[in-house]
């Protein structure tokens, strides 16, 4: 984790529907709500200006951010973010405190390297299907990485990459292989070009023809 979060937030006592469209009307902020740890969930509003800066590091969604709250910094993670269906504006964000010493379950983002150079793509004209771009993982806080990479050199057409085929950083399991291996889910697959069977087929038939 070689960058520091901080956001500045201040408490709210007003709420419902109407508050909240005053606040991101008149005042530039977005309602948002900070829970977890051993303190009672609190309402709290932030600049929509400096969420959306923040936002625009994809690291922001997987790191530990400080969250000062009226002068009182906790530690948080991003755990759910609303946006509006049409305008770029942000509706409502979600945080959850984080101790230091308790593991934390959070999802993280999937890198897919050598996509377009893997075997199964330049070499036999497979296409690349995702079933994954992000995976959800615990760890402590120290741990957490910004994001997960899944090298895709060696898959070839046919090849399905399962959660257990990933190389999770120290520290770091995956939430669902903890269930069981029946969780082993497919992350990235490389299917056969569309087309191939019937191509085959029809040669066939071509060649049956010219007999």
């Amino acid at each position: 984790m070689s960058e520091d979060f901080v956001l500045n937030a201040s408490s709210r006592e007003d709420a419902g529907k109407g508050a909240s469209r005053r606040l991101r009307r008149l005042d530039g902020q977005v309602p948002a709500i900070v829970y977890g740890g051993n303190k009672k969930p609190a309402s709290i509003s932030v600049s929509h200006k400096d969420l959306s800066k923040q936002l625009e590091n994809e690291a922001f969604f997987s790191h530990i951010i400080s969250l000062v709250i009226d002068d009182k910094a906790e530690d948080v993670i991003l755990k759910d973010l609303q946006r509006h269906p049409a305008k770029p504006q942000i509706m409502h964000a979600d945080f959850m405190r984080v101790s230091k010493t308790k593991k934390l379950n959070t999802s993280v983002p999937l890198h897919f390297l050598n996509e377009e150079s893997s075997k199964g793509v330049k070499l036999q004209g497979g296409k690349i299907v995702h079933n994954m771009v992000q995976l959800e993982i615990s760890c402590l806080p120290a741990d957490l990485p910004e994001f997960i990479e899944v090298d895709l050199a060696d898959v070839e057409v046919g090849q399905v990459v399962h959660i257990s085929d990933i190389k999770l950083p120290k520290g770091v399991t995956s939430v669902a292989l903890s269930h069981g291996d029946d969780h082993d889910l497919p992350v990235v697959a490389i299917n056969k070009p569309k087309g191939g069977s019937d191509d085959d087929e029809a040669e066939s038939e071509a060649e049956g023809d010219s007999e």
